[in-house]
């Protein structure tokens, strides 16, 4: 049942497949268990992009350590979802220990692949050795001429052929720009993007930056599309289902779950994919959640047809839906709205001006909150913490207040680590 290096107690894991078949054994553990350790609230928590289980079981460790001391009454569980996600190893994490090819990436920044990451695509894209080896190599040499970015961008492509698309956040057509456009005007997006994001004071001598120098943000995002497909299907196929079970097993358990990153549309999709009619979760709890800002809209503001994918999902929530996000996320900030394109769109733009120069059509929840659903609070960190909390709904929390810290290229996107976003999932499952 537990990490006998976890934190808190009852701890368990349920470990998830890219379709969103869960382990039996796993799964039965809990079912059996989780009454008879008298639990009233099951705090269940999926992790964003980790490439392994220890990386995940790490941040539970930490994430929920102050959970006792912070409710002492209350008779909590806790669960840490493990499914196939992947991070690029140099991107550094805050509050925890830098990896040897993050600390190497500061001192001498390169594009090409570390062992690390080549490992990870390696997982992520199972039966993609050569081609991965072969945009290593591009990365490596960095040739002259944009013949050698349309290789690249064409490999990138052959690298998710065969993959399942990531299911759509709204309903609108077509596809990402970064596998619809030209290899190397992406890349020189990607490029700019970076150089804004490093240097965001514009300091004299700084250079023209080399399309070369985001290609690996291409690749990185293209990874990451992957992902995001997968969290849906985990959440929706896997984890809403699972809950219903849970419902049926342990009808007093009051769920509560909490997603970062990918894992905030893991847990959101969930909300999808609970049986019937059942009611479990008490409340929803999104850091820096990697998905559209309107995934939940009834309407979208270009186009009052569409709607967002999970239109009314708040309203499976017994409790509030409550979206963090801080405008020090680089990675949902920068990167995300110009990997979100459409295929059409060609409004170039660098750095933090990105999502005002293509509008607010491709913000992330991680960025700037819940958006176009009527009647969605929003509230500072200190009012949060201060007792507002609505008590169903979606509700907005700036938490830039802690979540500031990070470099690039994804800045606080995993700065997450704080008792502060702790209290703000005990306050929204009113748990004491």
């Amino acid at each position: 049942m537990a990490d006998p290096g976890m934190s808190v107690s009852p701890y368990w894991e349920l470990t998830f497949d890219a379709s969103g078949d869960v382990d039996p054994p796993e799964r039965d553990r809990l079912l059996a268990q989780v009454t008879d350790h008298g639990v009233r609230d099951l705090v269940v928590f999926a992790h964003g992009w980790n490439e392994d289980r220890s990386a995940a079981t790490a941040l539970y460790r930490r994430f929920f350590a102050p959970f006792p001391a912070l409710a002492p009454g209350a008779r909590l569980g806790y669960v840490g979802v493990v499914w196939p996600s992947m991070r690029f190893s140099d991107e550094p994490i805050p509050d925890f220990p830098k990896s040897v090819v993050a600390t190497e990436a500061e001192a001498a920044p390169a594009p090409a692949l570390d062992k690390e990451t080549r490992r990870a695509l390696l997982t992520a894209f199972p039966d993609r050795a050569t081609v991965v080896d072969q945009l290593g190599r591009l990365l490596d040499e960095r040739p002259d001429g944009d013949a050698g970015l349309t290789t690249f961008g064409r490999l990138v492509r052959l690298l998710l052929d065969g993959a399942s698309p990531a299911a759509a956040d709204t309903d609108e057509q077509g596809e990402p720009a970064v596998f619809t456009e030209e290899p190397a005007t992406v890349c020189a997006e990607f490029a700019d993007a970076l150089a804004a994001v490093a240097n965001p004071a514009g300091a004299e001598g700084f250079g023209l930056p080399n399309p070369w120098e985001g290609a690996k943000e291409l690749l990185r995002q293209a990874a990451y599309y992957q992902m995001k497909g997968r969290a849906g299907t985990v959440g929706e196929h896997g984890l809403g289902p699972l809950l219903g079970t849970l419902a049926t097993a342990a009808p007093g358990v009051r769920v509560h779950l909490v997603g970062h990153s990918f894992g905030g549309r893991l847990v959101s999709f969930a909300l999808r994919g609970l049986p019937g009619e059942v009611r479990p979760v008490k409340s929803v709890t999104l850091l820096e959640g990697a998905f559209s800002h309107y995934a939940f809209a009834e309407r979208l503001p270009d186009d009052p047809h569409r709607s967002g994918a999970l239109k009314d999902q708040q309203r499976r929530v017994d409790g509030p839906l409550v979206c963090c996000h801080s405008r020090f996320d680089t990675a949902l900030g920068t990167f995300y709205p110009l990997a979100s394109r459409l295929a059409g769109d060609d409004r170039s733009c660098l750095g933090n001006e990105i999502a005002a120069v293509l509008g607010p059509r491709w913000g992330a929840m991680g960025h700037d909150g819940v958006q176009a659903v009527p009647g969605t609070a929003q509230l500072d960190l200190a009012g949060a913490l201060a007792g507002r909390l609505p008590a169903s709904g979606c509700v907005n929390v700036d938490a830039a207040a802690v979540v500031r810290r990070g470099g690039p290229p994804a800045g606080a996107h995993s700065d997450i680590l704080h008792p502060e976003l702790a209290r703000v999932v005990l306050a929204a499952g009113r748990i004491v």
